[in-house]
């Protein structure tokens, strides 16, 4: 970018080669026109108007250097009062018509050096004038009149002098004057500039800091700005958002291509949630609000806020659910309890009367069946227990490696198990302490294990691991449960609904294990990562803090013995 010392000075090299340029071409006229007159020495004339222009030539070889060095600056303009001076005697000095432009260096000055320039060069430009008229009225040597050029007489010489004094000072008083103001002018365009800069700036800071993302459009929805949120939370580059309509770039509803329009009386959308499908695929929820952008000419706009509530969503779901489930949990916890008795009751009855009747093959089937069904039905209540009321038995470092080893070889010799099934252990050698229940570890391990291995009835791998996974700091380390089928999966739209009571996935199921799981885990601060594709199996990650503290448990037990 040309700097504006360096803008002012390639003008006054322009401004100087001009002059040059038309006193030249009067010099060529005055030579084509009166060839004989000897008023003026036209080689001299030429030679100083030849020196001009290298002089020009030197200053912009020198321009580099003269915006380093200022005094360059002043040798300049003196110069140019020098030749002007010049040009004065070679046209008859007191008697000249040239001596106005002494005027063009004070202007230049100014221009370039404000009003100590301007000063500075008319104070020389007076002193070189009036000295030249001095030497000519006392005959020095060389100051002679042209040939046909007589002194006028002293008053008209002295009026004459002082006229073209009083003009140059009253110039180089103007024009120092009106470059003062304009200086000052520039000051404040400048400062009101940086005022300017400074308060977009900052706006533009305020707007990037913005957690949510913004986006504003003109009347008919296209896109003028877009924030670092909105890039962060859409992953979508200003670049290409900018200037497309905000329909097609955040996939609003169908119904916002009413309000981006343009017709008046035209309703402003309230605030609601929709599903974004992100560049990577993933799909997540905005909710977002839209608002009219307007200006003191009136409405220029719309201005859209939107953040990413897709966790926020699922937790108020989550919330309700365990609301519901709270209230409908402490009765029906009561209700099972006192099913269990009078279901006791009978089981021992069937039992004492198969024992004391004769019964046939048909009868002995049927009791069969009845105490069969009694025990699943137990087996269920109790199940639903242990989800509704679970309770913390004795909290002791566990070795969870162990426990998946355990759970590994249990399975092996499951009746469940087949030909084609296998049983795939990752354990390390040392012990992965966590301090917990162990009944309830290991409830959570054969869960998660029997529901793998029933989702692989056409055989396959079960891979069962534990380890211990470093965080940034002590802290943040976890203990790391990994069950991994090659079952028949999940679908995606079933995930958000495994973990509810009685949805059973299989036939002998009871609908509560993964209810229990989710449950024991949470009390322990941990969290459950589900992952599955239809057809390509399911991995469910259980993560626990390490930090038995954070996790809820008690202080006397983070130590491993």
């Amino acid at each position: 970018m040309v700097s504006t010392l360096r803008r002012k000075l390639l003008w006054l090299m322009a401004g100087r080669a001009a002059v040059a340029s038309i006193l030249l071409g009067a010099g060529t006229l005055i030579q084509i026109t009166s060839p004989d007159s000897r008023a003026v020495d036209t080689d001299a004339f030429f030679a100083l108007i030849g020196l001009t222009f290298a002089l020009t030539a030197a200053y912009v070889m020198l321009l580099r250097r003269t915006e380093q060095h200022r005094w360059l600056i002043d040798l300049q303009l003196a110069l140019d009062a020098i030749v002007v001076t010049a040009f004065v005697y070679l046209t008859g000095g007191i008697n000249s018509y040239f001596s106005s432009l002494y005027t063009l260096p004070i202007i230049a000055a100014t221009t370039v050096e404000s009003r100590r320039g301007g000063i500075m060069v008319g104070v020389l430009s007076c002193t070189l004038y009036a000295g030249l008229v001095a030497a000519q009225f006392a005959g020095a040597p060389g100051f002679a009149l042209p040939p046909g050029q007589v002194l006028p007489p002293m008053k008209l010489a002295m009026f004459t002098v002082g006229l073209n004094l009083f003009g140059f000072a009253a110039v180089a008083g103007l024009t120092a004057f009106l470059a003062q103001g304009l200086r000052q002018a520039d000051i404040e365009l400048q400062r009101a500039s940086d005022r300017i800069e400074d308060l977009q700036a900052f706006s533009r800071h305020i707007i990037d800091s913005l957690t949510s993302g913004l986006a504003t459009t003109d009347i008919e929805g296209r896109i003028l700005t877009f924030n670092r949120a909105a890039t962060a939370i859409t992953g979508i580059e200003p670049a290409a958002a900018i200037g497309g309509k905000a329909v097609e770039i955040l996939s609003l509803p169908d119904s916002f291509n009413e309000v981006f329009s343009g017709i008046e009386g035209r309703a402003v959308m309230p605030r609601l949630d929709f599903t974004f499908r992100l560049p990577d695929g993933r799909r997540i929820e905005l909710g977002l609000s839209t608002a009219p952008l307007v200006t003191p000419r009136g409405a220029a706009g719309f201005v859209l806020t939107f953040r990413d509530v897709t966790q926020a969503r699922k937790e108020e779901r989550e919330a309700q659910f365990q609301q519901r489930l709270a209230a409908v949990g402490e009765m029906a916890a009561g209700i099972a309890h006192e099913i269990r008795n009078p279901l006791a009751s009978m089981a021992g009855s069937i039992q004492i009367l198969r024992q004391d009747l004769p019964l046939n093959d048909e009868q002995s089937q049927l009791m069969d069946i009845v105490l069969r069904e009694s025990d699943r039905l137990n087996d269920t209540i109790r199940s639903f227990l242990a989800y509704a009321r679970p309770q913390r038995q004795a909290i002791a470092p566990v070795d969870v490696a162990r426990i998946v080893t355990d759970a590994g070889r249990l399975l092996e010799n499951s009746p469940e198990l087949n030909a084609k099934h296998r049983i795939a252990i990752q354990a390390p050698s040392s012990p992965v302490w966590l301090s917990a229940d162990e009944s309830q570890i290991r409830q959570i391990v054969w869960n998660l294990a029997t529901n793998g291995l029933r989702a692989m009835s056409n055989g396959g791998t079960l891979t069962l691991s534990a380890c211990r996974r470093e965080g940034a700091n002590e802290d943040a380390d976890e203990v790391v449960i990994d069950v991994l089928d090659e079952g028949t999966g999940i679908a995606a739209e079933d995930l958000d609904g495994i973990f509810q009571p009685f949805r059973a996935g299989f036939v002998r199921g009871t609908g509560l294990g993964l209810s229990i799981v989710q449950r024991i885990v949470a009390e322990y601060g941990g969290e459950i990562e589900v992952t599955s594709e239809r057809g390509s199996g399911t991995r469910v990650l259980v993560r626990f803090p390490a930090n038995s503290r954070e996790a809820g448990v008690p202080v006397e037990a983070e130590k491993v013995q």
